[in-house]
């Protein structure tokens, strides 16, 4: 490599690498770093012999030390945040939650602390009509490339035509079954319920998740998932009522019970079921026939991000087609996006947990946004976990 040259002289190997670490943690920009050593022209040779892909240029401290982000349970490869720490200097704080109502109270009563979101689809219209998240700034994020998205998963990132979120991933929900405790053959939401009131009583999972929870206990009777009916939501209310008794908890973070055998039946997201079918394959992802959930998860800016710099970094980081494939393995949900498919080791992409025969996913249903802020829905569930 040729000498690195600081006003006309050369400087240290030391003080390269000095100058090498600040660039990567985003402390200097890309044009002081070459400015300073010297490289110029040489950026080709820096990025063969470093691994260095372009990123946007920041200003010193621009993007400061720290950020926090909130999300999903067993939604991240924790090696992602540890390299985006290695690479810009901020240090990611991951806040997990259950639900779309906990994320959209903490970001109505103000100073979340988050930087960056994970929303679903159906809570995006709301959260821009309330001016709780930002338009994106598509400068900010050069990895994002609409062409590439599916729409039929990304179309609500949208609110009249401004982009307010792009997309993480696309998924359904169904439920994990342990087929060495329940060995009964389960292919149906009324199977789910009937199977927690008798073989799987003080064995089963359900959602601490109203959309999930009262929308599967609706499919259980053939009505809609996104049903704010009065009478129907009775019927689900009397269903989840009954079923009560029998539960091992009302969770969203269900995986480590069924891991260690507390439960043997939960609600359960593409993602988790994947995993688990993964690690413990006598564990089973089934869709409901009746229908049930698709959905899709975003990120989101809130208008109160304390670090905006970051969390567009930490966007753009993530929607490099190289970084999502290695989030998509571990994650187990499937991509929008037509670059990382093509990335994706086959053997995921067959996977029918991930991708369900069409049969399967024609019945299913995106939330709706009036779900989110329904009062009956949010008194039903709280009922039921008061019960």
């Amino acid at each position: 490599m040729s000498k690195s040259y600081r006003d006309g002289l050369p400087i240290s190997a030391r003080e390269f690498i000095d100058q090498l670490l600040r660039f990567r943690r985003g402390s200097i920009s890309r044009r002081h770093f070459l400015g300073v050593t010297g490289l110029g022209a040489a950026t080709a040779v820096l990025a063969g012999e470093f691994g260095l892909r372009p990123m946007p240029a920041y200003a010193a401290g621009e993007l400061g030390d720290r950020m926090s982000i909130a999300t999903w349970p067993n939604y991240h490869d924790p090696q992602t945040f540890i390299d985006f720490t290695t690479k810009t200097g901020v240090a990611v704080e991951v806040n997990v939650f259950g639900s779309n109502e906990e994320m959209l109270a903490k970001l109505q009563a103000g100073a979340s602390g988050w930087s960056l979101f994970v929303p679903t689809n159906y809570t995006i219209s709301t959260y821009r009509e309330l001016d709780l998240i930002d338009a994106l700034d598509l400068s900010k994020l050069p990895n994002y490339d609409a062409a590439a998205q599916n729409k039929r998963f990304t179309a609500e990132g949208e609110v009249n035509g401004v982009l307010c979120a792009v997309p993480k991933n696309w998924g359904t929900t169904g439920f994990a079954v342990n087929t060495k405790k329940l060995t009964q053959p389960m292919t149906s939401w009324k199977d789910f319920f009937d199977t927690s009131m008798t073989t799987g009583s003080g064995r089963s999972m359900v959602h601490d998740y109203q959309l999930t929870t009262i929308g599967n206990a609706l499919k259980y009777f053939g009505y809609s998932f996104n049903s704010l009916k009065p009478d129907e939501l009775a019927k689900a209310e009397e269903l989840l009522l009954k079923v009560k008794p029998h539960l091992f908890a009302i969770s969203s973070d269900y995986q480590p019970a069924m891991r260690n055998g507390d439960a043997w039946l939960t609600m359960c997201w593409t993602n988790d079921g994947a995993q688990l079918h993964r690690d413990i394959p006598e564990i089973d992802y089934v869709l409901g026939k009746e229908g049930g959930e698709i959905w899709t998860d975003f990120y989101a800016v809130p208008k109160d991000a304390p670090n905006k710099a970051a969390g567009y970094a930490l966007v753009n980081y993530l929607m490099d087609p190289k970084v999502a494939v290695k989030e998509h393995i571990a994650n187990g949900a499937p991509s929008t996006d037509s670059r990382v498919n093509a990335l994706l080791p086959k053997d995921l992409l067959d996977n029918p947990i991930l991708y369900p025969a069409a049969d399967l996913l024609a019945p299913l249903e995106f939330g709706a946004a009036a779900t989110l802020t329904d009062p009956a829905r949010a008194e039903l569930m709280a009922r039921f976990k008061s019960a």
